[in-house]
């Protein structure tokens, strides 16, 4: 009360604090207390001028020089309609990549369909050994006689479950 004129209260709404020595904003030329007084503490609207930093596109990850004065939100925007390498719109990524070792066949895959034998990439349609008619397919190819074999045992199980 002995000295009315000394220090200046906050001017961040919330705060009005009688600070004996308070800060200067560079930006805005508002006296603040040392809790506000930083560019984010009282939301500076003038911030972009003095705050330098180098915005950086969230797509292409590249640096976007900004001129003091400009709003780097802006200027990010331009980028992203005018300049931007990646842009989601403008080019269409290849999905089916993977096409098929069949001659004469021109159909492509998402994912490789690779044959144990013959080591080749093929649809869904040529994906088996004997639909593409790998040089090693014909010597996996079941002989008759286990054929048959397989054919009995599967016939006898079904002679056995109908009598009981």
């Amino acid at each position: 009360m002995e000295f009315p004129d000394l220090g200046k209260h906050c001017s961040e709404k919330t705060c009005k604090q009688l600070d004996f020595l308070p800060l200067k904003c560079d930006a805005c030329n508002q006296d603040f207390c040392k809790d506000h007084f930083t560019y984010a503490g009282h939301k500076c609207p003038f911030a972009f001028k003095k705050d330098v930093k180098v915005p950086v596109c969230p797509l292409c990850n590249v640096p976007i020089p900004v001129k003091r004065g400009e709003i780097p939100d802006v200027v990010v925007g331009e980028h992203i309609d005018r300049d931007c390498a990646y842009h989601p719109g403008k080019k269409k990524e290849k999905v089916f990549t993977y096409r098929c070792s069949k001659e004469g066949c021109k159909k492509k895959e998402m994912v490789p369909l690779a044959c144990a034998q013959c080591q080749g990439s093929f649809c869904i349609q040529h994906r088996h050994p004997l639909d593409h008619s790998s040089t090693s397919a014909s010597e996996s190819k079941p002989s008759s006689s286990w054929l048959a074999q397989r054919l009995r045992s599967v016939c006898l199980s079904w002679v056995w479950f109908y009598v009981e």
